[in-house]
């Protein structure tokens, strides 16, 4: 059988950073899926002011030596370029919504969730308000734009309504802390999100995978937190740089993140809740969702990434190999779902 040629959409259009980060799982993500007897590997890397290559691979030698290209060219060469389904590895918001947009007109089925989904929870305003009609708990917040004060009484989160890797996250103790921490959410977009601070407890990730149409619900990851040295999660708790200069996953070591036991009475509680979430957010092959635990042990959702890389670093890939499925065989499952005949009564 011919090998099943797999388009790997890279990049961001609009954000260095995002670019840097999405080369990164997928290099990862192309070494370790490495199977050229059972997937032709074809990469369209898009760099900002929708600038395209085709690399023959992510090495920065590769990258250099590919010819940039007009959008329009890229466009015409990827709808003769015979894919099977398409990876998309962009984190910016016009990589998960307009790019994945891009792969529907052009007919190729691709792994992840549709644009609406991810526009949807890239609005961490929206996504609340639909969660919490399901059921789930949510913490008591407000939306403002610029100009705006905001009236809940501290503490309180104030972040960036449409930001990633806790960009501008600021925990505001009194109401002295509010003038610098709006200072530093609105300068990531023009709205702005201040939530009510859920107490410690813990913080928790639940991710879901969709087989044989029914939710699996994977084993929960934890993320260091503590009330006094880190009360929240900030943007240098994800992402660092080394010595280098280098882009570093900050939250893959094992000090800062780990899987919860099967026998924590906390699972079954997120469970039900990332359920719920998932449904109502009109989520599909998988989804994935953040959860602050309180003292008394209930679940309050922050927030949802709906996006796997397929990289060993991902969460989702992390979370099936703890419940006994390892990478290749969760890529081969996903492809064969979603390739599967459509079938008729």
């Amino acid at each position: 059988m011919k090998p099943i040629r797999v388009l790997h959409l890279v990049g961001s259009p609009t954000s260095a950073l995002h670019q840097e980060l999405s080369v990164l799982y997928a290099h990862d993500c192309i070494t370790a899926l490495h199977q050229p007897d059972k997937y032709e590997c074809l990469i369209a890397l898009v760099s900002t002011g929708d600038v395209w290559r085709f690399p023959k691979s992510l090495a920065t030698c590769d990258i250099d030596a590919a010819p940039p290209i007009r959008a329009d060219a890229a466009i015409a060469q990827l709808a003769q370029a015979h894919i099977d389904l398409a990876l998309p590895q962009m984190f910016c918001l016009a990589g998960m919504t307009t790019y994945r947009a891009l792969l529907d007109a052009l007919g190729i089925p691709y792994l992840g969730n549709r644009p609406r989904q991810m526009a949807l929870t890239a609005d961490k305003a929206k996504a609340k308000e639909v969660v919490s009609a399901a059921g789930v708990r949510v913490p008591r917040g407000e939306l403002l734009l610029r100009g705006q004060q905001p009236t809940l009484l501290p503490p309180v989160v104030v972040k960036p309504n449409n930001s990633d890797n806790s960009d501008g996250v600021t925990l505001v103790h009194d109401q002295a802390g509010y003038p610098a921490a709006l200072g530093i959410a609105f300068a990531f977009g023009d709205t702005v999100l201040v939530e009510q601070y859920v107490p410690l407890g813990r913080e928790v990730r639940c991710g879901l995978v969709v087989e044989d149409g029914r939710l699996r619900q994977l084993p929960l990851e934890e993320y260091f937190v503590d009330t006094v040295t880190r009360p929240v999660r900030t943007r240098t708790d994800k992402l660092k740089r080394d010595s280098d200069n280098h882009l570093v996953l900050a939250a893959k070591q094992a000090s800062e993140a780990w899987i919860v036991d099967a026998a924590d009475p906390a699972l079954p509680a997120v469970w039900h809740a990332a359920s719920l979430c998932h449904t109502a957010l009109g989520c599909e092959q998988y989804s994935l969702f953040d959860f602050r635990i309180d003292p008394d042990g209930v679940p309050w959702f922050l927030e949802a990434g709906l996006y796997c890389s397929f990289s060993p670093k991902s969460v989702l890939v992390g979370m099936m190999a703890a419940a006994g499925t390892p990478l290749p065989m969760f890529f081969d499952q996903a492809v064969e779902q979603l390739l599967q005949p459509m079938t008729t009564d």
